[in-house]
Formats: structure tokens, C-alpha cells, sequence
């Protein structure tokens, strides 16, 4: 999280990349066995993107989509928050198309919470305190790396979100998302977007 600025061999901010548009590839390449499969079993297929709560520092607006990277503006952690701001638009508009193709799949996001990890590894100015905050956070706010993958797990195998898509969750129940990250234009565009960059670096 919040690494320094780089970017892929296609010439794309690294954390966008990383955090989203390989989520995004990576569904699309897997969906039609998901549907295929789901059809065939009669047993409803489920995609979870993992997103956070910090998408609600998503700047205003969100994406600038003629000029993604902004090098010259980069702060690592905005770029984090958009990157998870994606993450539920992409769950908000795939979770609309494939309720309107009548597909037996599901996809929701969620947010797992503050986990006990290095997370503040890439904070250089926090390296020498990161382990004593870490260790304090650890007592007040931070979960387990199990507690972390509570909600996954619920909305992977629990009955009680059986047909439920294109929502949010934390602590394994429907959460309040941001209104960027509730945008069916914003979805749409960037689906849109997303799609062209994957063509364009085919």
C-alpha cells in the first residue's frame, strides 16, 4: 500500500495495475467458466473483490481517465483509495450485467477491516516507529489475519447472501460505501475504460 511512484511495462501507474486492473482481467478471462459452470451445477458462482474502506479518500470526481497516471500529482495513498474505489465500481457494474444476462453469479466487495500486516512498509518516514505503531494499533483497532478473512469467507459459503450482488460488506454484513463508489455512470465509464486499456495492451 502507498508504494512509490512506477509503473508497469505498458506504461501504467503501478498500484491501479496491481490493485484493480488485473482483478479486472483476471475476472473477465475466468467469467464465462464461472457462468458456464454455475449453469451446469445449478450451484451459484461468487466473485469477492477485496476493496477498503479507504476508497472514501477517493478525490472528488475519481478517475481522470485522459490522464490516469498524474505523475507529477502522485500521493500514494489517494492512488490507493482510487485503486479500491475501482474495485467497487467494477463489483457494482459486473454485478448489473450479468443480473441482466440472467447469469446464476454473484459479486459483491468488502472491506476486511485493518489487518495485522506490514502495511506500513513503504511509509520510509514511519520505518523506524512502524513495529511500535503496528503493536499498538495491533491492542485497539487491528485484526487478526483470520478476523480479516471473516467476510470473505461469509459472503464465499454463507446461505444468507445466496442472490445478493453488487453490494458492500465489513464485518460480514452490508456497509456504507461512498457516493462515488455508488455511481452507475462512474461504473459504467470506467468498465468502459478499463476494457479500451486491456485491448490497447493486448
Amino acid at each position: 500500500m502507498g508504494g512509490p511512484f512506477t509503473l508497469t511495462k505498458d506504461g501504467l501507474e503501478s498500484q491501479f495495475v496491481t490493485n484493480y486492473l488485473g482483478h479486472f482481467l483476471l475476472t473477465k478471462l475466468l467469467l464465462p467458466s464461472m457462468i458456464a459452470t454455475a449453469e451446469k451445477s445449478g450451484i451459484e458462482g461468487r466473485i469477492i473483490n477485496v476493496s477498503s474502506d479507504a476508497h472514501w479518500f477517493a478525490p472528488l470526481g475519481g478517475f481522470r481517465f485522459e490522464n490516469l497516471n498524474l505523475e507529477k500529482r502522485y500521493i500514494p495513498y489517494i492512488n490507493y483509495a482510487k485503486s479500491k474505489l475501482a474495485l467497487i465500481l467494477h463489483s457494482n457494474e459486473l454485478a448489473r450485467r450479468l443480473k441482466e444476462d440472467g447469469a446464476h453469479v454473484t459479486v459483491n466487495s468488502v472491506n476486511p477491516g485493518i489487518i495485522v500486516t506490514k502495511i506500513l512498509r513503504n511509509y520510509h518516514r514511519l520505518a523506524v516507529i512502524a513495529p511500535l505503531v503496528e503493536n499498538i494499533l495491533s491492542w485497539i483497532v487491528l485484526k487478526t489475519i483470520p478476523q480479516g478473512a471473516a467476510t470473505q469467507c461469509f459472503l464465499a459459503i454463507h446461505p444468507a447472501v445466496c442472490g445478493v450482488s453488487g453490494k458492500y460488506f465489513q464485518n460480514c454484513t452490508f456497509s456504507k460505501r461512498s457516493d462515488l463508489a455508488s455511481s452507475a455512470t462512474l461504473s459504467r465509464k470506467l468498465w468502459e475504460f478499463s476494457d479500451s486499456l486491456l485491448q490497447k495492451n493486448a
